[in-house]
């Protein structure tokens, strides 16, 4: 039978993850490790700052009051056994999408990858709306994509993040990353005991909707697939900088001994 972990980073009593869990039941076991409440944006942070509690609501479902990583970390490491251990790792449904520059940020997105460095293959699937959220279709072609990556395999070390417009899905579409032009807003105000709290937003000129990209696969209707990986090398640099491998050790030392000292 097969295994899946499902995680998120809407928290637990998400409509995305309950939508999720319940589509892929006819694809096999599922075992739901997710954060306690909301940790979108949280990346691949894993908490070492402080103790992490598990809670364990039945045989199939757990929280842990921390991010998308320390759920999967747990799930793979202590919370499943190795005759638990799950054939892949799907997280999701994100309310809201993940592309371009967006990945980095997503929870979503960073559970899927911890999976893949563990050696288990990770899916992360979100819907690309910002009100009236419908799983149901980004659901249903969860289950055909989940479906199709146990049955012809991943490449090693790859995860699929996987974007749903929504509405009606006109195909698929395999995509890069696409890249968008915003910057960030602060909002500055004060609370009721007078003290200032600051609140980050950001404001998009334009996104990356260049042929090829996420973007542009959702902006025609498409689900965009995104293939990525943890290793975060620029190749294409490699050559261009390979000059720095050129510099003589006594440089580097002669420089060093010319900068001036630091002041107490």
């Amino acid at each position: 039978m097969v295994r899946i972990l499902l995680t998120n980073d809407d928290g637990i009593h998400s409509d995305g993850l309950t939508m999720l869990e319940e589509a892929l039941r006819e694809v096999g076991e599922v075992y739901t490790v997710a954060p306690a409440s909301e940790m979108s944006g949280a990346s691949h942070s894993l908490t070492l700052s402080r103790p992490l509690r598990i809670r364990r609501i039945d045989e199939r479902h757990w929280t842990v009051d921390g991010t998308p990583t320390d759920c999967v970390t747990l799930a793979l490491n202590q919370i499943l056994g190795d005759e638990e251990r799950p054939d892949i790792c799907v997280s999701g449904i994100n309310h809201g999408g993940n592309l371009g520059d967006d990945a980095t940020y997503s929870g979503t997105v960073a559970g899927a990858l911890e999976a893949t460095i563990l050696g288990v293959p990770g899916l992360a699937f979100s819907l690309v709306a910002r009100e009236n959220f419908d799983f149901t279709e980004a659901a249903r072609f969860a289950v055909v994509a989940v479906r199709k990556a146990l049955e012809e395999g991943l490449p090693e070390g790859t995860l699929l993040n996987v974007n749903i417009p929504r509405g009606e899905i006109k195909g698929v579409r395999v995509t890069r990353q696409g890249m968008k032009n915003a910057r960030p807003i602060i909002s500055e105000n004060i609370d009721p005991r007078g003290k200032a709290y600051y609140w980050i937003g950001e404001e998009v000129y334009s996104s990356g909707n260049e042929d090829g990209t996420d973007y542009s696969a959702i902006e025609q209707g498409y689900v965009s697939v995104t293939p990525m990986r943890s290793d975060m090398t620029n190749h294409s640099a490699l050559v261009a900088l390979d000059l720095w491998n050129r510099i003589p050790a006594a440089e580097i030392v002669r420089d060093a001994q010319d900068q001036p000292a630091g002041h107490d």
